[in-house]
């Protein structure tokens, strides 16, 4: 509701990696555990509290970005787990967050061998985007990369290629800084042939859809009047505290 009220249609939330890994740098206590079914029914729950308040909620990171010694903010971790694996531990959150409606999906910077036998992080894998998310797990909202300025990415991609080839493999939606660039090879790849008109139709039409499904095809602008009712309500602020509070455990007699 507040973030509605001050213009924020999109929440890059909620992390539905499962946290096996207790040495994950980057995914650790933003994760909602180690448990598979706990974070798929808090994730199922979270994203299904904030779409009832009209905001669009994108699951993160698929598929499954738990499991990962190394920050992909500054190097390309790699997932050695068969599928078989990835179907009874990261992938479930993702099919619990499907099923409850989730409208995004963002994608990790991540190395799948079982799953993609190229040196393409998921986020630039038409197997993994296209062939298991839309095709066999039915995800049909807006895909969107984990963003591209990243140093997994950086390292290896220069911005414009690895714009277009997150494209090709599935994405609607690109986190740059570098829009001219960007934009210039979207716009050369359409043009010569590499991206179908047929996909870029299919991904205008999901954005199209997203905007509908939020109404700023005719509430575009942001209400003043309405932030100073929404925004900082003390029932709002107990809440979150109840929240944080019983999220806590203390330990005592700890070394």
């Amino acid at each position: 509701v507040e973030a509605r009220a001050i213009g924020v249609n999109m929440i890059y939330a909620p992390v539905v990696d499962v946290n096996v890994n207790p040495q994950n740098p980057i995914i650790n206590i933003r994760s909602f555990g180690e448990d598979t079914k706990l974070v798929a029914r808090l994730g199922a729950a979270w994203i299904s509290g904030c779409q009832k308040s009209r905001a669009l909620a994108v699951a993160k990171h698929f598929p499954g970005h738990g499991d990962t010694s190394v920050d992909s903010h500054v190097t390309l971790p790699t997932v050695s787990h068969s599928l078989e694996r990835m179907n009874s531990v990261e992938l479930e959150p993702f099919r619990a967050a499907i099923a409850a409606g989730v409208k995004g999906v963002m994608s990790a910077h991540i190395l799948l061998p079982a799953l993609e036998k190229s040196h393409s992080p998921a986020t630039m894998s038409k197997k993994i985007l296209t062939g298991l998310l839309r095709g066999r797990m039915g995800f049909d909202g807006l895909i969107v990369t984990d963003h591209m300025e990243m140093h997994a990415i950086t390292h290896s991609f220069e911005a414009g290629e690895a714009t277009v080839r997150a494209v090709e493999a599935g994405c609607d939606l690109v986190l740059v800084n570098d829009l001219e660039r960007s934009f210039e090879a979207l716009l050369f790849s359409a043009r010569d042939g590499r991206l179908s008109m047929e996909q870029i139709n299919a991904s205008v039409g999901r954005i199209l859809a997203a905007k509908e499904w939020l109404k700023l095809d005719h509430e575009r602008c942001v209400d003043l009047d309405g932030v100073e009712k929404h925004v900082g309500m003390s029932a709002h602020r107990e809440k979150a505290q109840t929240i944080a509070n019983n999220s806590v455990t203390l330990m005592k007699g700890l070394n």
